[in-house]
């Protein structure tokens, strides 16, 4: 099976929780996972399937620990021989709605990555466990990796 990164933005915790459930989902498909709290463009493969999994923190910005590896990003380094999918995590309340996950998936496709299935948004205010509705849609697109 595949070797899977889960790269996490996050202030508050949210979207740990639901990289933990991704991850699980994915190792019981048999795929080996690792987790990326604070990403970085050197410590990761340059080729593979990475999956971003980022909050939006204060006025649409990205979460502090993540910051870093989106300036990596602006540099635009190769990316073309990664496959990518985002899961953004937001406050729908905001008019900055899912803007990190937004962010990183300009950047990735910036950098020739190739995106593996749509974006999905999942606003905190809706869903009482946000990791439920990010598996779900795991779930429903798993045979694409």
């Amino acid at each position: 099976m595949s070797d899977i990164h889960i790269l996490v933005g996050s202030t508050l915790g949210g979207s740990e929780y639901v990289a933990d459930a991704l991850c699980e989902t994915l190792q019981q498909h048999q795929h080996q996972v690792q987790i990326h709290l604070s990403p970085d463009l050197g410590s990761l493969p340059t080729s593979g399937i990475w999956l971003l999994c980022s909050s939006t923190h204060g006025a649409g910005d990205l979460p502090d620990n993540i910051q870093p590896f989106a300036e990596q990003l602006a540099g635009k380094p190769d990316l073309s021989q990664i496959r990518f999918a985002v899961f953004a995590i937001g406050d729908s309340s905001y008019d900055t709605f899912c803007e990190g996950g937004k962010q990183l998936e300009k950047a990735m496709i910036a950098c020739q990555a190739t995106e593996i299935w749509p974006r999905i948004d999942i606003d905190v205010l809706a869903e009482q466990l946000p990791e439920d509705l990010a598996n779900a849609y795991l779930e429903a697109q798993i045979s694409k990796i």
